[in-house]
C-alpha cells in the first residue's frame, strides 16, 4: 500500500536506503554506497510538504520509498528507492507512478529525475517506464543547478543524465 510518509516512519527510510545503496559495491561505486542518506531534518520537511510516500507491506511497514521537488515547475524525483528484499516486486514503478499523479494532479506537466546513465537500475530501468534523456541544452535554470550540485559531491565520476516523461499517460 502506498502512503504519505509520517514521522515515525523517517528512521526507517534511512535504513532502506542504506540497504539499498549496497548494490552499487558489486558496480564498483562504493563511494555512493556509503554515501549517507538523507538526514532527519530533510527528510521530515518532505513529510511536511506532503512529498513523501512509503510503499509499506502488510504490516504497515516501510520497504520503499520516494521523495519529490518541484524543478523549474516539474515534479522532480529526488530519490526512489526499494529495500533489496522488497526489489522487483513493482514497488518503484507503482511509486514512481504514484509521484506522476500527483504532479499531475499539481498541473505540472513532467516528471524529472537524474540519475547514473548505465547503471542497471537506474537509466535503463526508467526508459522501461517511459523516461526519456532531457537534453542538457533544454535544462531550465532549477535543473542545471541539482545536476553542477551532483557534479560538485563528485557523482559524475560515473556518466549522470536528467530524464523526463509527461505526467499525463499516453492516452489521457
Amino acid at each position: 500500500m502506498i502512503r504519505l510518509a509520517r514521522v515515525e516512519d523517517l528512521p526507517l527510510l534511512q535504513d532502506i536506503e542504506r540497504a539499498a545503496g549496497e548494490a552499487f559495491r558489486g558496480l564498483g561505486m562504493d563511494s555512493v554506497a556509503d554515501d549517507d542518506p538523507a538526514s532527519l531534518d530533510e527528510l521530515q520537511v518532505y513529510a511536511a510538504a506532503s512529498r513523501a510516500w512509503v510503499y509499506a507491506d502488510g504490516l504497515d511497514f516501510p520497504v520503499a520509498y520516494v521523495l519529490v521537488d518541484v524543478v523549474d515547475g516539474n515534479a522532480h524525483v529526488e530519490q526512489v528507492t526499494v529495500h533489496p528484499d522488497a526489489a522487483h516486486q513493482g514497488l518503484g514503478r507503482e511509486l514512481l507512478h504514484a509521484a506522476r499523479i500527483w504532479g499531475r494532479g499539481h498541473g505540472m506537466q513532467r516528471q524529472t529525475l537524474s540519475t547514473f546513465r548505465d547503471v542497471p537500475w537506474n537509466a535503463p530501468y526508467y526508459r522501461r517506464l517511459g523516461f526519456e534523456e532531457l537534453d542538457a541544452g533544454t535544462w531550465g535554470p532549477q535543473l542545471t543547478r541539482l545536476m553542477e550540485h551532483e557534479a560538485e559531491l563528485g557523482l559524475t565520476r560515473w556518466p549522470r543524465l536528467a530524464m523526463w516523461r509527461p505526467t499525463a499517460p499516453p492516452g489521457h
